[in-house]
């Protein structure tokens, strides 16, 4: 299908073009107090195509396979072109950058779970969640998604790549209450085999009991103090310094990190690896979404910037080279200490532990940083009571500098692994 889109482009007089199809099936559960919810099923499929007049670029996408609608997908595409300003840095990447090896990462592991089995499943979890505490005695549900799908891209250079993944989850979501004190919390478990996933009993216990402890949450004064986030957030703040070193940030200036290659970003104790073919990852690929190799490679070595994240076109505005990351980021992680949470929580003294953000409140061009949190106070490395209606404040830039230490609670819940990261004193408010 591939290479009659890309001959259809030739045809049409196209000096390059490049193709990218996506087939997709799933099944999601849901319940919610004991009673079925929800049963969804989705099929999808695509089809965009990308063609170039010289440096003239023109994109167009399908959901229907037939031949006529890929004819006409690729007539669209060709005729948006020819309306477009040139743009010299436009194109496909270079041939000499395609992938040629395709390593087996193991990201396809088909789950023949019935909607019956799915059932009793979410069901489990739920279970497991109301029976951790009498106060639980509302649920948001729990649900149990199976999702498989195949990618394949192929363009003018003559390479062609594609690989099946999957992905299933579980998740569950309770409400606690006590008095007038009402508080809902959250767990789930997502990877690319069913095997791997956490039990739901677990998922279930994890949510429950993480609604209950939020319980008699207060208020409490402005101070400036240490700030532990709970791992399910610290991926957040890597998210935010990927954010800063990517290419769409970097030619459009609008980054609190430019012109920061080979300068230190992050505190002296952090390093940070991208790894592409780990086996099983849930951002693991062969090539990125222009064909390009994937290659493990560090980004920040004893926190100073050894690369930045780009694609093609981001490159070639920076005057630099393809990084092989169109599409996002592989796989990072981060280095920690032998500390735990409660390890983390005794060097942290008094402070506060964050595991709930609300809002964006990141200006990616000053990193000015604000959102509003939730979790708990901490007096001499003891967790002392939750609080809530707060606003954390600082400046991202200094964030990073100031990661006093990284935690062994790894989690592994998407393209980021990294344990909870401690940082040595921002703005904590009582909320508006």
């Amino acid at each position: 299908m591939s290479a009659q889109v890309l001959q259809l482009a030739k045809s049409a007089g196209a000096s390059a073009a490049d193709a990218e199809i996506s087939l997709g099936v799933g099944q999601n559960v849901s319940v919610r107090m004991g009673e079925t919810e929800t049963i969804e099923y989705n099929r999808d499929k695509g089809m965009s195509v990308t063609v170039y007049f010289g440096q003239q670029r023109g994109n167009a996408s399908t959901s229907d396979l037939s031949p006529k609608a890929l004819q006409d997908t690729v007539a669209a595409a060709c005729n948006i072109a020819k309306y477009t300003a040139q743009d010299e840095f436009c194109g496909l990447a270079d041939a000499e950058l395609m992938a040629k090896d395709f390593p087996e990462l193991d990201l396809y592991h088909p789950w023949a779970l019935s909607v019956e089995e799915a059932i009793l499943l979410a069901k489990e979890c739920e279970a497991a969640a109301l029976e951790v505490d009498s106060r639980i005695q509302n649920s948001e549900g729990a649900s149990v998604s199976i999702s498989e799908g195949l990618f394949a891209y192929a363009n003018s250079h003559g390479f062609v790549g594609g690989y099946p993944t999957s992905r299933h989850g579980i998740s569950c979501s309770v409400i606690a209450e006590e008095g007038e004190s009402m508080q809902r919390d959250y767990w789930y478990s997502s990877t690319r085999s069913a095997e791997d996933l956490d039990s739901p009993a677990n998922i279930g216990r994890i949510a429950g009991d993480r609604a209950v402890r939020r319980l008699g949450s207060r208020a409490i004064k402005t101070a400036q103090v240490p700030v532990l986030f709970e791992a399910p957030l610290a991926s957040g703040l890597i998210s935010s310094l990927i954010s800063a070193i990517s290419g769409g940030s970097l030619y459009r200036k609008s980054s609190f990190l430019l012109d920061s290659l080979g300068k230190q970003v992050m505190s002296s104790n952090i390093s940070i690896i991208e790894t592409p073919h780990l086996k099983r990852g849930l951002a693991s690929a062969p090539f990125d979404n222009e064909g390009v190799t994937t290659s493990p490679r560090t980004l920040v070595k004893d926190g100073i910037l050894q690369g930045y994240v780009l694609s093609t076109y981001s490159a070639r505005k920076l005057g630099m080279k393809t990084t092989g990351n169109a599409g996002g980021n592989h796989n990072l992680i981060i280095s920690h200490g032998d500390q735990d949470l409660n390890g983390l929580l005794k060097i942290m003294g008094t402070g506060l532990l964050v595991t709930e953000l609300l809002g964006h409140g990141l200006n990616m061009v000053t990193g000015d940083y604000s959102r509003g949190a939730a979790g708990f106070w901490v007096e001499n490395g003891v967790i002392a009571y939750p609080v809530e209606e707060i606003t954390i404040a600082g400046n991202m830039k200094d964030m990073l500098m100031q990661i006093v230490a990284v935690g062994n609670d790894v989690l592994v819940q998407g393209s980021k692994q990294t344990g909870s990261i401690l940082i040595e004193r921002m703005t904590v408010a009582a909320g508006e």
